[in-house]
């Protein structure tokens, strides 16, 4: 299987849709995608996971740095619908404990207007 990331403004958020696996073949590509993610000081994102099937460490450098570069640029980064097999990589790695997780898109736009 592939994986796909799909960037969408809404409202001044920026969604980012993943689909696939991201793994260290594909977490060059995504990276790049998040490169203009959080430019702009204050700029809002959610990633939405529903349908990703897999994430490797790869995968989690990515997101981890997306959430460094959200932290410097005073901005939000919210996460969700994080399949159970994948959340269960980031509660292994610890990142539940540092970045904001919601159940699904309506949630995470909740807490990134809040």
């Amino acid at each position: 299987m592939t994986f796909q990331c799909e960037l969408t403004d809404t409202n001044g958020v920026r969604q980012v849709s993943l689909s696939g696996r991201l793994d260290s073949a594909t977490s060059g590509d995504f990276e790049k995608h998040l490169q203009t993610l959080f430019e702009s000081s204050g700029a809002r994102a959610l990633m939405d996971f529903s349908s990703l099937d897999y994430i490797s460490s790869a995968g989690l450098r990515v997101v981890l740095m997306a959430a460094k570069r959200a932290k410097q640029a005073q901005g939000r980064l919210v996460l969700c619908g994080l399949q159970p097999h994948v959340k269960d990589v980031f509660e292994i790695s610890g990142f539940l404990k540092i970045l904001t997780v919601a159940d699904d898109p309506v949630s995470a736009l909740s807490h990134l207007n809040a």
